[in-house]
């Protein structure tokens, strides 16, 4: 019988990954908050903590559709893969430029390419593995949303 380790390798590893981008992003952005804590917030922002929760709860749902899709062996499923990478690379770099630059108005069309990144991938996770796309409808629902708030505060501030 086969080593849990051995069973849940491409979950375990690509979980890992996805976290680790998310948790470079907040450690590279932390010192920031201060200046976006006295921003104009639109209406519908939440509170900060549903942030952490609701992007722990997406890159966890990153990592299992990619193991999905690592796992299906399908012809085109390094060309899925290589999308998600670039679409994590994309997301780790909106956090950059909306809260370390405050490049706001850049943030959100670097926001609306990476929700064009993220529709292309779930179509080639669907090709690969019907359930790893639809795991990441909660992601492209959020980036809509994200879309929302990013412009939103750039409005609302300058």
């Amino acid at each position: 019988m086969a080593s849990f380790w051995t069973k849940h390798r491409a979950f375990i590893v690509n979980i890992i990954i996805a976290l680790a981008v998310g948790g470079v992003s907040a450690f590279a952005v932390y010192d920031s908050m201060r200046e976006f804590d006295a921003l104009i917030k639109p209406p519908l922002m939440p509170p900060s903590w549903v942030f952490s929760v609701v992007w722990t709860a997406l890159f966890i749902l990153m990592g299992i559709s990619a193991a999905l899709v690592w796992r299906s062996g399908g012809d085109e499923r390094g060309s899925a893969l290589t999308v998600y990478a670039v679409q994590l690379a994309v997301n780790f770099l909106w956090s950059i430029f909306f809260f370390r630059l405050g490049a706001r108005l850049l943030a959100f069309f670097w926001l609306l390419f990476l929700l064009a990144l993220v529709l292309l991938m779930i179509s080639l996770f669907r090709a690969q593995s019907k359930c790893a796309a639809r795991l990441q409808l909660p992601y492209a629902v959020w980036l809509v949303f994200a879309g929302y708030l990013n412009l939103a505060v750039y409005l609302l501030n300058g």
